[in-house]
């Protein structure tokens, strides 16, 4: 069987999940589809039995057939020892080809991750905690997430209205929320809240009655207190939001991140990679610019690794900005 014959059968299974690469295997006229089934069929045996995986999950992630050269000794006369017993050397070399068929039966999709998972999800119990503390039955477990999402925006809104200053940068960097039977306890992270205070310090009190009456609270108190974060450009969120006003204001990419990246390490990190996807600078065609400046060690649980992504809208279209920022080692 040479090595295009069954190229030709792999080019179909490859991408597909088990149960999909066993029915085209069996239905397809060729001549390599039988050891390939065989082949597979062994891996996703082994994946099950070994590591305890479920066959539904399991996904035909790559498969080559790969030719090498292999050099084989060639003797005239084919005694490879003399009369006393010593080797004899040979007398020439021969090339001949290899075919190695090699089929990577990946892994997951679902059960055991993708390929690409959030850094705060990654780290829940290590390094990160939860931003909503609280507890529910089954068949309430919708409702709560989107009674958490409303009361976020409701706050997003109302500090972006009273702002002293109209610079776009909200200074939130997360809102945490705990629910308990009679008391919700709403704890705002902020960079900069003066802005928000100064002037005016029953602002708190109008923010509580806003989400009071969006949420229509009757029977349940409402909390909300707000902290100050000590070096706010050190958070992803924040630095976000600074570098979508400098994109509003056409400034260019490259000097937004620059400066971005400066800032944070006024702040005391170990690292940071900032992502920008989509029209930059008015482009025609999407593209996806990055830079990094220090670790980043995304592969590392240990490392105290803060995440965001943030949209932006500009008069060329959407804008995402996706900001890692290395924090500490524990």
């Amino acid at each position: 069987m040479s090595a295009h014959k069954a190229r030709r059968v792999l080019d179909q299974i490859r991408g597909r999940s088990y149960q999909e690469t066993l029915m085209i295997l069996e239905l397809m006229p060729y001549r390599a589809c039988y050891p390939i089934f065989k082949l597979i069929y062994s891996a996703a045996a082994n994946a099950k039995h070994n590591m305890g995986l479920n066959e539904e999950y399991l996904v035909i992630i790559k498969a080559t057939v790969n030719e090498d050269t292999t050099i084989y000794p060639y003797m005239k006369n084919p005694s490879w020892k003399t009369l006393s017993g010593a080797l004899k050397k040979p007398d020439g070399y021969i090339k001949r080809n290899r075919q190695i068929l090699c089929v990577i039966i990946c892994i997951l999709v679902g059960e055991y991750g993708t390929k690409k998972i959030n850094p705060l999800g990654f780290r829940l119990a290590t390094t990160q905690g939860h931003h909503s503390l609280w507890f529910a039955q089954p068949k309430n477990y919708s409702k709560g997430l989107q009674e958490d999402q409303k009361i976020r925006e409701c706050i997003k809104n109302y500090v972006q209205k009273n702002m002293r200053i109209s610079s776009g940068v909200e200074g939130i960097a997360r809102i945490e929320i705990q629910k308990r039977i009679d008391l919700i306890q709403i704890i705002i992270h902020m960079g900069f809240p003066k802005l928000l205070v100064e002037g005016k310090p029953r602002r708190i009190e109008e923010l509580q009655m806003n989400v009071q009456k969006e949420l229509n609270y009757v029977n349940r108190k409402l909390n909300i207190t707000i902290t100050r974060i000590t070096k706010p450009y050190g958070h992803p969120n924040i630095l976000a939001e600074f570098i979508a006003g400098q994109l509003r204001n056409r400034v260019s990419f490259r000097k937004a991140i620059k400066k971005a990246i400066e800032l944070t390490e006024q702040a005391d990190t170990k690292g940071i990679q900032v992502q920008i996807a989509g029209r930059i600078d008015g482009k025609e065609i999407a593209r996806v610019e990055w830079i990094r400046e220090g670790r980043v060690p995304l592969q590392t649980i240990r490392a105290k690794i803060d995440y965001c992504s943030y949209r932006v809208r500009t008069i060329y279209g959407v804008l995402g900005i996706k900001i890692w920022i290395f924090v500490d080692e524990e």
